[in-house]
């Protein structure tokens, strides 16, 4: 059996969901023989200060793991360069990780999963990553199954799968248009990734998992995903940056084991039905109506018999 993967935490400066968050990983199966490292964000100014010292504090104390190293940047890097440098740090002297960031809360069966399944495809360079959330939807999937691309909440990479992280949004842009790959990036016009993509590039938000996502669907990647969520996201509380006030993600997480079964490495046309169901039943007014529903079986046709000189127009005439 190879030994467990390390765990990358990222914190800042919410002092009680990062003990949450912990607390949860340490009652994962084989904490105990897991390495864990946490990277804290500095603070932007002096009234974050003592919510990140706390945060600090917290994790140096964090128990239940074969060893806990805590690094506390001086300076505030932002989350892209916080997550990007501390995955790119711990794949410097592992072959693989396992990400969280400090308001993912995960499942009893979480790490056993994460190692299981990065065993299973260590070799198979298709595989971009293996996740742990699943949306909330009422279908039956498999057990596992696999999805275009990559994802960010709770999820685990090999070395040899984040090399093909590139960080240009324009490029990462240009490029999913010039290959018609912009609908399926944005789930048949129903996910807002284009859009969180064109505002990472303007400069509205700082996204690596768009970044992320791109790279690895250029790449010809794929995510395996466990039919049931292994962890939920607790920080649709106000208390991030970059998201507000929200239940619509939240689900019950799965304490069951997950069987290690390899699979083809295939895109699940039931997973991505039910990804895009609950991307659009997430769209407000029109998206959600039956004009909108009429509105996707007109437009998508067409988009799709579009010639793709004339589709490069309409994508850089709707471009801000």
């Amino acid at each position: 059996m190879t030994d467990p993967a390390p765990v990358a935490l990222f914190a800042w400066q919410r002092p009680s969901h990062t003990q949450r968050v912990l607390a949860a990983l340490a009652a994962s199966a084989g904490a105990a023989e897991t390495d864990l490292f946490v990277f804290v964000d500095g603070p932007r100014h002096d009234r974050e200060a003592s919510r990140v010292a706390e945060v600090i504090e917290i994790a140096g104390a964090a128990s239940g793991f074969r060893s806990v190293s805590v690094q506390a940047a001086r300076r505030n890097l932002g989350l892209s360069r916080s997550i990007t440098g501390g995955v790119t740090s711990v794949l410097q002297h592992s072959e693989r990780v396992i990400v969280v960031e400090d308001d993912i809360v995960v499942s009893r069966s979480f790490l056993e999963y994460m190692n299981d399944h990065l065993e299973l495809y260590a070799n198979d360079p298709t595989v971009a990553s293996v996740h742990g959330y699943v949306y909330p939807q009422s279908r039956d999937l498999p057990s596992t199954f696999f999805i275009a691309g990559a994802d960010c909440w709770g999820w685990a990479t090999w070395r040899r799968a984040w090399e093909h992280y590139r960080p240009d949004g324009g490029a990462l842009l240009e490029e999913l248009t010039r290959r018609d790959l912009l609908w399926t990036f944005d789930f048949g016009g129903t996910a807002g990734y284009v859009d969180m993509l064109r505002d990472q590039i303007a400069g509205r938000n700082d996204s690596w998992a768009v970044r992320w996502y791109a790279s690895a669907l250029l790449s010809g990647m794929y995510t395996l995903y466990p039919s049931r969520s292994l962890a939920t996201n607790i920080g649709s509380d106000g208390s991030g940056s970059h998201a507000g006030v929200s239940s619509a993600f939240d689900v019950e997480v799965c304490h069951d084991p997950v069987p290690a079964v390899r699979i083809p490495v295939e895109e699940s046309t039931i997973g991505r039905a039910a990804f895009t169901e609950f991307f659009a039943s997430q769209r407000s007014g029109v998206g959600r109506s039956s004009l909108g529903r009429l509105g996707r079986r007109i437009l998508r046709p067409l988009w799709i018999r579009m010639p793709s000189r004339f589709r490069h127009r309409v994508v850089r005439l709707l471009s801000p």
